[in-house]
């Protein structure tokens, strides 16, 4: 379990906040648009979900539907986004991953609020 932020002093002796390392983190590497799943942990009501994805990779999420790849030139309504950066989540939900690339390493770190 993890708290959210650390109060310490930057290099200036400032005092900013920082994350600290949290005990609830995920990573796998996604295989060619193959759905992957990753179910957020229950012992707290909601987490903000960080996630990392590995330099150039497209990866497409989507919370408790199938993620899916773009499949034309024009704009259409999806369900997924486009490597989001945070999101909150509710303990339980099932997060979705797919990648059109060959290969695709993600992170997902959890905190609670």
């Amino acid at each position: 379990m993890s708290r959210n932020f650390a109060m310490i002093k930057d290099n200036t002796a400032q005092t900013t906040h920082a994350m600290v390392f949290s005990d609830d983190k995920y990573s796998a590497t996604l295989a060619t648009t193959t759905d992957t799943t990753l179910t957020v942990p229950v012992e707290h009501p909601k987490y903000v979900a960080i996630f990392s994805y590995e330099p150039g990779s497209t990866v497409w999420v989507a919370n408790n539907t199938t993620a899916a790849v773009p499949a034309g030139a024009s704009f259409a309504a999806v369900s997924s986004e486009l490597n989001p950066v945070a999101r909150e989540v509710a303990a339980g939900d099932v997060l979705h991953f797919i990648s059109p690339d060959t290969s695709a390493s993600v992170g997902v770190t959890f905190y609670y609020e």
